[in-house]
C-alpha cells in the first residue's frame, strides 16, 4: 500500500458546519409547515361554525340587509380558496381583520391584551424554574444510591399529586384561602404588584412539581455516572460536582421538558385570567366566544398556536446548543 492511499484525507472546510445547517434547515422546514398548518385551521374555524357565523354576531333580531353587507365587507361571499387567500395575504401584513363587535381592528385588541398574558405566563415559568431545579437537584442528592427511601417516597407522592391538579382549582383553592379567609391579596386585575401573587402561583405549581420530579430523576441517573465518580477520585468540593458537573448534564431532559411546561402555561393562562379577572388574552378569548365575536377568537387561537411553536423551536435549539452531538446526530 503507497503512502498516499494511506493517509485520511483531510476534512473539507466547512464540513463542522453541515450538520448545523442540516439541524436549521430541518427546524425551519418543520416551523413553516406547523405555521402553514395552524393558519390553515384557524381559517377554517369561522367555515366550521354550524350556522352564519355573522348572523350569529350581530344576533336573530339584525336585518337581514346588515347581515348581508357585513358579509360582503368580509368577503364571506367569495369562494373558499379566494378567501383562503386575501386571509393569508392579510396576515403577512399584520392585518387579523376586525371585531364583529366593536369593530376595531382585531390587531389593536390583542396587542393591548398581550403584554398581560406573556407577563402571567413567563413570571410563572420563571418562579417553576426557580423552585423545581433547586428542589429537584437536593432530592436527587438526598436519594441518590438508594438513600432516603421515606423522602423519596413523600417527595414523589406529593409531587404527583400537586401535578395532576388543575391551575384554574389552585386558583380557586388560593383565592378561597389567601384572599378570601385571609384577605392577603387581591384576586383581580393586575393594577399593583400584589395582584400578579395568586395568578403566577396558580400557573407555577404544577409545572414545579412535574418539573422537580424530572430533575430529581436526571440527577440520580448523572451522579452515577463515570465522569462524577472521577470528579470525586479528585476531591472535588462537593458544590463543584453537583454544580459544576452534574447540573449541566441533568438538564437536558429537564429543558425538554421546560418548553413542553412554558407553552402549556401560555394555554393556562385561560382559564387562570378567567379566575382572576387578568385583562389578557385569555379572558379576551372566553368574552369573544360568549360573544360570537369569531374574528377575535380566530385571531387569538392563531397567537396562541405560533407561541407554542416558537417556544418548541427555541427549546430544540436550546437542546442542540448544550448536546449539539446527540441532538444533530439524531436530527
Amino acid at each position: 500500500m503507497s503512502l498516499a492511499s494511506s493517509v485520511a484525507p483531510a476534512p473539507r472546510v466547512g464540513a463542522p458546519a453541515r450538520p448545523w445547517l442540516r439541524f436549521a434547515v430541518r427546524r425551519l422546514g418543520r416551523l413553516l409547515v406547523s405555521l402553514w398548518v395552524l393558519v390553515t385551521a384557524s381559517f377554517l374555524m369561522i367555515h366550521l361554525i354550524p350556522g352564519d357565523p355573522v348572523r350569529a354576531a350581530l344576533g336573530p333580531t339584525a336585518p337581514a340587509s346588515l347581515v348581508a353587507a357585513r358579509r360582503a365587507d368580509m368577503g364571506l361571499d367569495d369562494p373558499l380558496l379566494v378567501q383562503y387567500w386575501h386571509y393569508v395575504q392579510h396576515l403577512l401584513t399584520g392585518d387579523l381583520g376586525t371585531s364583529m363587535i366593536s369593530q376595531l381592528p382585531v390587531s389593536q385588541i390583542v396587542s393591548q391584551r398581550l403584554p398581560a398574558t406573556l407577563q402571567l405566563a413567563l413570571l410563572a415559568f420563571v418562579v417553576a424554574i426557580a423552585v423545581a431545579v433547586p428542589l429537584g437537584v437536593s432530592m436527587g442528592v438526598l436519594t441518590r444510591r438508594g438513600h432516603g427511601r421515606r423522602t423519596e417516597l413523600a417527595f414523589t407522592t406529593s409531587s404527583v399529586v400537586v401535578g395532576i391538579v388543575p391551575d384554574f382549582l389552585v386558583g380557586v383553592a388560593l383565592v378561597y384561602v389567601f384572599g378570601v379567609n385571609l384577605g392577603w391579596l387581591p384576586v383581580a386585575g393586575n393594577d399593583t404588584p400584589d395582584a400578579y401573587v395568586l395568578p403566577v402561583l396558580s400557573l407555577a405549581i404544577g409545572p414545579a412539581a412535574i418539573l422537580a420530579r424530572i430533575v430529581r430523576v436526571e440527577m440520580v441517573s448523572v451522579l452515577e455516572a463515570d465522569f462524577v465518580r472521577t470528579a470525586r477520585a479528585k476531591r472535588l468540593p462537593a458544590r463543584t460536582i453537583y454544580l459544576g458537573h452534574a447540573l449541566p448534564n441533568a438538564l437536558t431532559a429537564s429543558l425538554t421538558l421546560g418548553g413542553l411546561l412554558l407553552s402549556g402555561m401560555v394555554a393556562g393562562t385561560v382559564l387562570v385570567e378567567n379566575v382572576f379577572a387578568w385583562p389578557g388574552l385569555g379572558s379576551t378569548i372566553v368574552s369573544s366566544i360568549l360573544n360570537k365575536d369569531y374574528q377575535v377568537v380566530q385571531a387569538i387561537v392563531l397567537v396562541y398556536g405560533v407561541g407554542v411553536l416558537v417556544v418548541n423551536t427555541l427549546v430544540d435549539v436550546a437542546l442542540a446548543l448544550i448536546d449539539p452531538r446527540s441532538t444533530i446526530r439524531e436530527d
